[in-house]
């Protein structure tokens, strides 16, 4: 398969053991890949991802007896690219809105990165909506904006972050050499298990994800807004809304060797959490637990997401 190419499903749809439907919610369209009956489990990609990258998890959570489903975030894949909308709030309304939209009371909410900054938003605006969430790469929204502002580390380790507060130049260079440059960052914030970073063909694919007209810019757009409002009205009144505590169970994953999101700075968000907590971390993994030990990874959460009282 070359870049030039496009599979049966094209760039977005790609076949595989779910099935493929869009969904209509927070007046947008969403492209969603289910698979499974039982309890809902919505699972949400981040940067420079799309649904795919839960491949190996919808079908373990399937198979373990739940509604697995990856959906789309707005302006990424094959879901709508409106010209605004990117602030966390409004995307974490996507991720509620999908739910209602899905026939379900509530959902456990899995989100990697930017997915994960999106649950935790969404586990404090809609609690009843989350029956539980698990957040992988990523600390609590007001644990990311402390440690980007005052660790200096941190802040070197999230410059791409900070690079992207240009205007246009980011996007050009994302699409650059047929999006050479998706590659090169899924290679360098991974870990030394070979598993992902030799994976030619995966990464073919989030390349050619990038290249679909304004998928760079909208990905970009959520961290320029989570930068530029540090010193806004709208971006003070999000962070103090953040300091309610989640009061859903919530399990917490992380690389030891994430060199995008120092486990200093992920750690300790259970300080956010009035419910059963637990923390994980993976020994000898980066960025993309879920893809370097997919195994390890699916194992984790639906040991879980199975048990009816996940320890503190």
């Amino acid at each position: 398969m070359t870049l030039s190419e496009s599979s049966n499903g094209g760039p977005v749809r790609l076949d595989g053991p779910w099935t493929h439907r869009d969904v209509a919610a927070n007046g947008a369209r969403f492209h969603i890949a289910e698979m499974g009956d039982g309890p809902l489990v919505l699972l949400l990609h981040g940067f420079p991802q799309f649904w795919w990258t839960w491949r190996h998890q919808l079908p373990a959570l399937a198979e373990a007896g739940f509604r697995a489903v990856a959906m789309d975030l707005r302006g990424v894949g094959g879901s709508d690219r409106t010209p605004r909308g990117y602030d966390p709030a409004n995307l974490a309304l996507d991720v509620t809105g999908v739910i209602r939209s899905l026939g379900e009371p509530d959902a456990a909410l899995v989100g990697h990165d930017l997915g994960g900054y999106l649950a935790w938003t969404a586990a404090v605006m809609r609690p009843k909506l989350v029956r539980r969430l698990v957040v992988s790469s990523m600390p609590h929204p007001r644990r990311w904006r402390a440690a980007m502002l005052s660790d200096f580390a941190q802040s070197r380790a999230g410059s791409h972050i900070w690079g992207f507060q240009r205007p246009w130049v980011p996007e050009r260079q994302l699409v650059a050499d047929d999006a050479a440059l998706v590659g090169e960052l899924v290679r360098d914030w991974s870990g030394p298990q070979p598993r992902l970073t030799s994976d030619e063909e995966a990464i073919e694919v989030y390349r050619r994800a990038m290249l679909i007209p304004s998928t760079a810019h909208c990905s970009i757009e959520p961290y320029r807004w989570m930068v530029r409002s540090l010193a806004r009205p709208d971006g003070i009144q999000f962070n103090r809304r953040m300091k309610r505590p989640v009061r859903v169970p919530t399990l917490h994953l992380h690389g030891s060797l994430d060199p995008v999101m120092r486990t200093r700075s992920a750690a300790g968000s259970g300080e956010y959490v009035e419910a059963p907590y637990r923390w994980r971390l993976f020994d000898g993994l980066g960025h993309f637990p879920h893809e370097e030990d997919p195994a390890a990874f699916s194992t984790e959460l639906v040991n879980w997401l199975k048990d009816p009282e996940p320890d503190r």
